[in-house]
């Protein structure tokens, strides 16, 4: 939609918070910690459209002191949510919003959206936090939500980042910042973990009852409701870990209290996107075992389902029920890949051997450590026969030789098809990104947002809105990464 289309301005904008209609110890109610001098770092149009915010809105003061929790909208009720989780595989207990609040949220034309704002202050969460968020990493969520949106990547989104030059200690001093993040809801695996491991069944069925009533009102009428809303999370995950590894996205962070009951891509932290190929790439530097590696993404989605599972079992009520709507996470993953791969390989049939074909590329990628995303790019700009549009895929290959002999593979495969080429072409251009948010080019936004210019980050998301165009003017944001972002680590502190 356009901003002419766009139903709320900051005049009308009211808020209702239908988390606060449960009991209230699901839930802490307190207002945000007012941030020094708040200021806009950047601000998407493309979440202002989704949210139907009038895009005039945006940089006001009123604007400002809006999401950065400085000034209450009307009809917020700000409240920080509790729940539990396993991280890294281990029970962590009662966990909870411990840096963010939900405001409320905005219905429009039956879609409802939820407000939060991550990095408003401490909360009874907060452990021995401080509740606030770094402006490094606002900037890196702020931008690979919309990236991912852009992907067509099921996420939740971020609306804008404020910054402020109120400092905060992690393993440096660094200024504070505020994401206004947007999603239709945010309630986590490990928000129905924390009900069934502290043997409180009565809220377990409520919250269940309250997510099946808001987000999935089609599965009120089953003869089991809450097997089917096992089924339909299982397959919402399962689909959700086949587009990560589609695009070479790597969470970093797969605790189940970072899991979306939605299937959404949630709480972007040590993220990274896939470079020079290797299946056991860990992009988080606190996940020292590799837990959460690339290879190890779709196994841990399914881990984390049957956490879910066990959480649920009461309510399902038999053993066999649960296991039956567990059984779906394999072949909603292995269909969804196979989808996907046909679209990235240009294929619109399925045969026989498709599968070895995607694999043995893989396996090409992998010893020759081949960038991802510019192997897969360049692999969609093919001929049907050989010809010089061959040498920018294999100028990224080392083993030119073994690319050649699968090419061979790959061509008497195309001719299967009987597509016509530039369609082929097209359709592959589509579905194999030419530009991701590569650590470096965030590192470079950062550092000059360090230093008050917000020109690169505005840049980079209007680069990543529209990551399968060509955009020849920016050229440069599509190549290898430079020797020096070989350094560049990511944690979980932020």
């Amino acid at each position: 939609m356009t901003s002419a289309a766009a139903t709320f301005t900051l005049q009308n904008l009211a808020l209702e918070n239908q988390f606060a209609n449960l009991p209230a110890h699901f839930f802490t109610q307190l207002p945000a910690s007012p941030i020094q001098q708040p200021y806009l770092v950047a601000a998407s149009k493309a979440a202002a459209d989704y949210l139907h915010l009038d895009q005039a809105c945006l940089n006001t003061p009123e604007f400002i002191s809006y999401f950065s929790g400085n000034q209450g909208i009307p009809g917020s009720k700000p409240l920080a949510a509790v729940y539990s989780g396993h991280q890294f595989g281990v029970w962590a207990g009662q966990l909870g919003d411990g840096r963010a609040l939900l405001l409320g949220g905005l219905s429009h034309a039956g879609q409802h959206l939820e407000i939060q704002l991550k990095g408003s202050g401490m909360t009874p969460y907060s452990r021995m936090g401080d509740g606030r968020a770094v402006l490094r990493s606002s900037i890196r969520e702020f931008l690979c939500s919309e990236a991912m949106a852009g992907l067509g990547i099921p996420t939740s989104r971020a609306l804008c980042v404020i910054g402020s030059d109120q400092m905060v200690f992690r393993e440096t001093p660094e200024t504070s910042a505020v994401v206004a993040r947007l999603a239709p809801s945010f309630i986590r695996f490990g928000s129905f973990e924390h009900w069934y491991y502290n043997d409180r069944m009565d809220d377990l069925r409520l919250l269940a009852d309250f997510v099946i009533e808001q987000s999935f009102p089609e599965l009120l009428d089953h003869a089991n409701k809450y097997q089917a809303l096992l089924v339909e999370v299982t397959q919402r995950t399962a689909e959700l870990m086949a587009h990560w590894q589609a695009v070479g996205f790597m969470h970093g962070v797969m605790n189940t209290d970072n899991m979306s009951i939605l299937g959404l891509t949630l709480d972007y932290g040590p993220f990274g996107f896939m470079e020079a190929y290797d299946e056991k790439h860990i992009c988080n530097h606190t996940d020292q075992q590799g837990r959460y590696s690339y290879r190890m993404q779709p196994a841990i989605g399914n881990w984390n389902c049957q956490a879910l599972a066990q959480a649920l079992s009461p309510l399902i009520g038999s053993v066999d029920e649960t296991n039956a709507a567990l059984a779906h996470y394999p072949a909603s993953y292995r269909n969804k890949w196979s989808e996907l791969m046909h679209r990235k390989f240009g294929l619109d049939t399925v045969h026989e051997g498709d599968l070895e074909l995607f694999a043995d590329f893989f396996k090409l990628l992998q010893s020759n450590q081949a960038d991802f995303t510019l192997s897969f790019r360049n692999l969609s700009k093919l001929s049907n026969q050989i010809s010089t549009k061959d040498e920018p895929l294999r100028d990224l290959f080392l083993d030119r030789q073994a690319l050649d002999d699968w090419l061979s593979h790959y061509r008497a495969r195309l001719a299967m098809e009987a597509s016509d080429e530039a369609v082929r072409q097209a359709s592959m251009l589509a579905s194999n990104p030419k530009y991701i948010l590569r650590n470096y080019l965030a590192q470079v936004a950062i550092e000059k947002a360090q230093n008050k210019d917000f020109s690169e980050v505005e840049k980079l998301l209007q680069i990543l809105e529209k990551p399968f165009d060509e955009q020849e003017e920016n050229e440069d944001y599509a190549t290898l990464p430079p020797d020096w972002a070989r350094h560049i680590e990511v944690s979980c502190s932020s």
